[in-house]
Parts: structure tokens; sequence; C-alpha cells
């Protein structure tokens, strides 16, 4: 009967084991074709044929998008914005669902319900820029950071798992002494920092990626381009011209040509690898910041 349950289990696991594995090759075969192709020279991509490793090992994608002036000085501000965008939205979020989370707040029904709206409704890309435009917000370096600073969805989650830590915590810190600013920062922001970094995962990946905003507010202004905004700007161009030698950003390789296929590869791994690098850091607290349902007292 044992030896039946193993072989039982045996097979499951086998079964699962290669779902799983199935699922995992497909989740990762994209990226890996697409940095094969940023590897590749790129007249021999042109041949196809490229699936999981280079046939021609180069890094001329790379140097001929790092050759174009704008890209460090855009780095450089991509990095600033991602950091400070990312403290900032992380505080006022957590602060702003700690108000709400308070039983004796008179305002907490209105402000949820005005807080819910704006998950529906939107002014619109005119009335934002105008809006910006009148806070004195084009061409400034806030406009990447002050918009951004509250997230209706965030706001919840940060609040629903706050209300999951006991009340008898905050009433003996009041107790003692402690007013609401001490018991925020040294008792309830530190135990949420599953949610905290769940959050702050979610407003860095949309800190990193964006470039809509640089495109309305700050294309006027060329040292406030971010990264992502440079790239598209290149992808564009190679897109719509004909002759790849174009972009080859003033730099001589002899015959070798670059093809809107290799660049547009070396600037996806480009844009996609630094905020990678994230994810392992915040891995261990994801699945707790999501799941919710913790026990209330």
């Amino acid at each position: 009967m044992k030896k039946h349950i193993k072989t039982r289990y045996l097979g499951y696991s086998i079964v699962l084991y290669s779902i799983m594995s199935i699922i995992l090759f497909i989740t990762v075969y994209p990226f890996i074709n697409i940095l094969a192709i940023s590897l590749n020279d790129a007249t021999d991509t042109l041949r196809g044929g490229i699936y999981l490793a280079p046939r021609k090992f180069t890094l001329l994608n790379y140097t001929t998008v790092f050759s174009f002036p704008a890209l460090p000085v855009a780095a450089l501000l991509s990095v600033l914005r991602t950091v400070a965008g990312t403290a900032a939205g992380i505080i006022c979020t957590a602060m702003f669902a700690y108000a709400l989370q308070q039983k004796h707040f008179i305002l907490k029904k209105p402000v949820s319900i005005l807080l819910l709206l704006t998950l529906y409704i939107g002014g619109g890309i005119i009335p934002d820029f105008f809006l910006m435009r009148s806070l004195g917000l084009i061409n400034n370096f806030l406009v990447y950071i002050l918009p951004g600073l509250i997230n209706a969805w965030n706001v919840i989650i940060v609040r629903a798992y706050m209300e999951s830590i006991p009340d008898s915590i905050s009433e003996a810190a009041k107790m003692d002494g402690a007013h609401d600013f001490l018991i925020f920062f040294k008792i309830i922001f530190p135990l949420c920092a599953p949610v905290i970094a769940t959050i702050g995962l979610f407003i860095a990946v949309g800190q990193w990626n964006s470039w809509f905003d640089t495109f309305l507010y700050c294309s006027g202004e060329k040292f406030l381009t971010t990264l992502q905004y440079e790239l598209m700007r290149i992808m564009k161009n190679v897109q719509t011209a004909s002759n790849a030698d174009v972009f080859r950003g003033g730099m001589e390789q002899g015959s070798t040509m670059i093809t809107p296929q290799a660049i547009q590869a070396a600037i996806t791994i480009i844009a996609t690898v630094p905020i990678l690098f994230v994810y392992p850091f915040v891995q261990k607290h994801f699945v707790r910041g999501i799941q919710l349902g913790a026990i209330k007292e």
C-alpha cells in the first residue's frame, strides 16, 4: 500500500514539475530570444533562426544605442525619478492609508468615496496638461513625482493590510503617551513591511517604465527627458527609417549593418534589465503583501 502511494505521489510530482517547467519555458523564452537577437550580428539576424543563443556574437547593437549622447543624462534622471518617486509614493500612500484606517477620523467615509471615484473617473490628457501648467510643473522635475504620489489602488491595499494589525498595539502605545506620528513610523510602518515592499515594487516599475508624461510635460527640455523616452524616440526612428545606417550614431564599423530589429532588441533589454534587479530584494515580501487575509483580533 505504501509503495503504491509513493509511486502515485511520484507520478503526480513528475506531471506537476513537467507542467511548471513548460510554463517557465514559455514565460522566459521571449526574453532569452530577445537577448540572443540583441547580442547577435544584425546582418546575420536577418537570416532568421536565432532562438536561445546568438549565432555571431557582437556588442555592436548596444554600443550603437549607447552612442546617442542623450542617453547617459536620461538614464541618470530615470534612476533619480524612480528612487525619489518610489520613496515619496510609499510614504504618502502609507500615511493616507493609516489616516483612513483610523476609526475616529470623521471624514473617513467621504474621503474613501472620493478615493474610489478616482479609479473610475479621470479628467483626461488635456485637463491634466492644463493643470500641470497652472501648477508650474511643465519642464519641471517635480512633474514626475507629485502627480503620482497617491494611487487609489495602492492605498486600498495598504489600508486592508493595516486593518489586519491588532488595534491593541496602537492602543498600548497611546497609553504610553505616543502620538499618531510616532505610532505610525515606529510601529505601524515597520509592521507593514510586506505590503510596503509590494506597492514599492509597483511604484518603482511604473516610474521606471513611464515615458508618456515626459512626452507631455518635459519633451521641450533636453535635460529632463528620461531613459524610456529617449529609447522610445530611437525605436520610433528605427521603425520609420528605411536606411539602418542612419542609426550608427556617428560610429563607423566598416561594412557592418545595424538593422531596426537588432536595435529594438537591444533597447528592450536595456529598458528591462535594470528593473529586474529590484525583484530579488522584494520577492520574499511580495506574496505576503498581496495575500491580505491576515488573522484579526
